[in-house]
């Protein structure tokens, strides 16, 4: 093992950024050539199998063929491994090491977005993931008044689902969110840009925060948005919304169209930036779309400088009340207590490296015991929805579903809106996940 091989699983792992507009990175030939090495570094180590399908799904293509090694696997077939890999990052940040800077240089959910974005490129999508990746655009069409109410039926309609299953590929027994005819945004069209409120010299955060709303919070539960204002208002932290915004890009990443990320790229980041230069923080509700800010952008966009001064002002919520807590500055006057709380921690969340900020806010309320799970919930953005995925999406959530069951706690949820539903479907019994901020709400009783 050379000495470079023997550094790099200690250091700390970095992300290269992802040259997506290059001849090579295009290249299929060059693509498969950078699979295989891959896959048979994986196959060596196994220690993802425990993840998603990807790995399960090579393992086996490599034990069942002739060879019992990866030249043994027809490449056409490597396809089915790039299928199941829906971009959590887990691997690379949890599991993996032999991530960079160590000689192998091995990004596994990058790697699988440029199988994603190659075959995209040449192929395009079929029409049912072009319109859930499309979450703006079907929010805006299906949140219409009189709309939604439609669509809000048929969803619930067994045999819609039925032949939505058949002629459209999402699975009968999939949850489909609600569609919301007033918006988050409409619902927030009083606030007005405020003066800064309790910020301190020498604080990371700034004391005002400016809302990127996101699709789901927008036109799916504006209610979860209308907590956590609520819950900044009552830190004293003034609130306000862009004045317009576009998708983050983060299911287009997933379906490896990366001119839509750069689209949507080119709408909100001018916006976002000139808030930041206005002294707002920014804050969204769903992970993936902090995520898709804070990491995903600047690695698709290193030179962008506007893109890097979005990043470095972008907060999870419960990182921001975390960084207002350590400066005394968190309102921890609880009127409730919560009891027995079960917290699952979302990938996208976790990936960020900031810490399990969630459990330690929610800990801070009296008489509240939370126990925190750290494993996938199985939904990941379209996968949990999609017919040919969905019974994979409920196994991997699995555990997760039997530690809830286990504990039976007064609470359960994630910062995930859609992974609790996702986990909720699996339980099945009548119970309803409950968001994180909505639960901080309950307990300072506002």
């Amino acid at each position: 093992m050379s000495s470079l091989q023997q550094e790099g699983s200690l250091q700390a792992p970095i992300r290269h950024p992802i040259d997506w507009q290059s001849s090579e990175f295009n290249d299929e030939d060059q693509l498969f050539f950078e699979l295989e090495r891959v896959f048979d570094h994986c196959h060596g180590c196994r220690r993802c199998v425990s993840l998603c399908d990807s790995f399960p799904t090579l393992f086996d293509l490599i034990d069942e063929s002739k060879t019992m090694e990866i030249d043994g696997v027809a490449k056409g077939d490597y396809w089915k491994v790039v299928d199941q890999c829906y971009l959590c990052d887990l691997c690379y940040m949890t599991k993996c090491p032999y991530v960079p800077p160590h000689e192998w240089n091995i990004d596994f959910p990058h790697l699988m977005l440029r199988a994603k974005a190659v075959r995209f490129a040449k192929q395009g999508a079929s029409v049912r993931d072009k319109l859930l990746s499309s979450t703006d655009a079907v929010g805006k069409v299906a949140g219409l008044p009189g709309v939604s109410i439609v669509v809000n039926a048929a969803n619930a309609s067994k045999p819609v689902r039925k032949a939505l299953h058949k002629i459209a590929g999402i699975h009968s027994d999939a949850r489909i969110p609600p569609y919301e005819s007033r918006p988050l945004r409409k619902r927030m069209a009083s606030l007005a840009s405020l003066e800064p409120g309790g910020a301190k010299p020498g604080t990371k955060t700034r004391g005002k925060v400016a809302l990127f709303a996101t699709c789901y919070a927008n036109h799916n539960e504006p209610a979860l948005g209308e907590d956590l204002v609520c819950v900044l208002e009552h830190n004293g932290i003034p609130v306000t919304i862009a004045q317009k915004e576009y998708c983050c890009g983060m299911p287009k990443l997933e379906l490896g169209d990366l001119a839509s990320v750069q689209k949507a790229k080119e709408q909100n980041i001018p916006q976002l930036a000139q808030l930041v230069d206005q002294g707002w923080d920014l804050m969204a509700l769903m992970p993936s779309c902090v995520l898709m800010f804070k990491q995903e952008l600047p690695l698709l966009f290193p030179d962008d400088e506007s893109v890097r001064k979005v990043a470095n002002a972008f907060f999870d919520p419960f990182e921001y009340l975390m960084l207002r807590y350590a400066q005394g500055l968190m309102n921890t006057e609880f009127r409730q207590s919560l009891g027995r709380v079960v917290y699952h921690a979302s990938c996208h969340q976790r990936v960020q490296n900031i810490g399990p900020k969630t459990r330690d806010v929610l800990s801070l309320v009296p008489d509240t015991a939370v126990t925190m799970i750290e494993r996938c919930s199985g939904h990941d953005g379209t996968y949990g929805v999609k017919s040919e995925t969905f019974d994979k999406a409920m196994k991997i959530a699995r555990p997760v579903i039997r530690g809830i069951q286990k504990i039976s706690p007064d609470h359960y949820g994630s910062d995930c809106p859609i992974a609790g539903h996702h986990l909720a479907n699996g339980i099945g019994d009548g119970s309803t996940a409950e968001h994180p901020l909505s639960l901080l709400r309950q307990a300072y009783g506002i």
